[in-house]
């Protein structure tokens, strides 16, 4: 068992502590930060289970000449749900993207208030997502008639995989509004500022 000595440790006083661990684990920042880290490190087994089943269409269409008919739309519909669950796990971990060029070269303080624009302009964002995803995820439930109907994929084994991915997505743009409120209010209230 060795013991580590962490020489990278930022020097006591720093004005730092709201910023992301040194110690490479993502922890969140929120509560909801932290259950969407908790959620996306269980469902990120499920791109195994994606490889898995991938593979099992493999050797049944190649060896055996007997594909199935839902492996791709339901892989399909898994990875996508997942990628649009990363955007939350991402946000959660601070590992979005950000011009580091200038972040980096910036006092913490400044810093702080480049976050403080960047949710102001993600919550912006996340606006215009909810109209558009609100939009696109009742049409694929409702038929025109008002009815409950759920829009299918049109191959021979029709799944309500494209319904079930747009509540998703507005489910995620919800989510992610509520994390720009939260990663705002955190910011604006200069928690972490000495």
């Amino acid at each position: 068992m060795s013991v580590e000595n962490n020489t990278d440790a930022p020097a006591s006083g720093s004005d730092r502590e709201d910023i992301q661990p040194d110690k490479g684990e993502d922890v969140g920042f929120t509560w909801l930060d932290k259950a969407i880290v908790w959620l996306g490190k269980r469902l990120s087994l499920v791109f195994a289970a994606i490889v898995v089943v991938s593979f099992y269409e493999i050797v049944r269409r190649y060896v055996f000449d007997s594909p199935t008919l839902w492996v791709h739309e339901t892989v399909t519909f898994a990875g996508a749900t997942l990628f649009v669950i990363g955007g939350l796990y991402a946000l959660a971990t601070d590992r979005h993207v950000r011009i580091v060029l200038i972040y980096d070269a910036v006092s913490h303080r400044a810093q702080r208030w480049l976050r403080v624009v960047h949710h102001l302009l993600g919550l912006a964002f996340c606006g215009m997502l909810l109209f558009a995803s609100w939009s696109m995820a009742t049409e694929a439930v409702l038929a025109p008639w008002g009815g409950w109907r759920l829009e299918t994929s049109g191959s021979a084994w029709n799944p309500p995989f494209p319904a079930l991915l747009k509540v998703v997505i507005l489910v995620a743009v919800a989510v992610m509004t509520l994390q720009f409120l939260l990663h705002l209010i955190r910011d604006l209230r200069g928690k972490g500022d000495k």
